[in-house]
């Protein structure tokens, strides 16, 4: 599929640029053998970067799961301090313009900056990566997509349709069809991998 011209003009890559480069199902494996064991972090990455990158990780069948990795969401501190974008954030912060706005160099370096000046500017954040981790993440999704959600207790809760509010692990045993029909529909392939590990481990404490 031809990359289209508009996106071309905000990230600079071309269609002759990848034309002869490997594809990304071919480099997943060596994509997740670097970041597996390490928490990620990135500027609005946990609504976007991080929900993609595991999509496709889990399209090239590389069970990729971030039920152990922490996320460090710089715009969610950002948003929750001044509300702008990475631009402004790096005028603020840094007092610098950030050029190449959009490539992947420029933005992630402004975005590590961004953090630094954060760190100094704002005595209540910590520079602790669990920290960063729970004040910049949606902690109340336990998928990406926000289908699947925590209640009060901690425990998953559908957060949409006809089962909204209720237990993951009671509807999965009381309506065995839904979770069939929840696997075989249009969902996100996380939101299929985090349903699969609640029924597994209902499963497992049968017996």
């Amino acid at each position: 599929m031809p990359i289209p011209a508009e996106s071309s003009a905000i990230h600079g890559i071309t269609d002759e640029m990848v034309a002869n480069e490997p594809t990304f199902k071919e480099l997943a494996s060596k994509i997740y053998a670097l970041i597996k064991d390490s928490d990620l972090g990135g500027f609005n990455s946990n609504r976007f970067d991080i929900p993609l990158l595991a999509e496709e990780l889990l399209r090239a069948e590389v069970d990729f799961d971030m039920k152990k990795a922490l996320s460090v969401d710089v715009q969610t501190i950002f948003h929750k301090m001044e509300k702008r974008t990475l631009e402004a954030a790096y005028k603020f912060y840094c007092n610098k313009d950030l050029t190449d706005a959009h490539s992947a160099a420029a933005d992630t370096n402004a975005t590590y900056e961004v953090l630094k000046a954060q760190l100094d500017k704002y005595p209540d954040l910590e520079n602790d990566v669990n920290f960063l981790a729970d004040f910049s993440s949606h902690r109340d999704h336990a998928d990406f997509a926000g289908f699947i959600s925590y209640n009060e207790e901690g425990v998953e809760v559908f957060s949409f349709g006809k089962y909204k509010g209720s237990l993951v692990t009671e509807i999965l045993e009381k309506d065995s069809g839904y979770f069939g029909w929840l696997l075989n529909a249009d969902f996100p392939l996380y939101t299929k991998k985090v349903l699969t590990r609640i029924r597994l481990q209902k499963l497992n404490t049968k017996f």
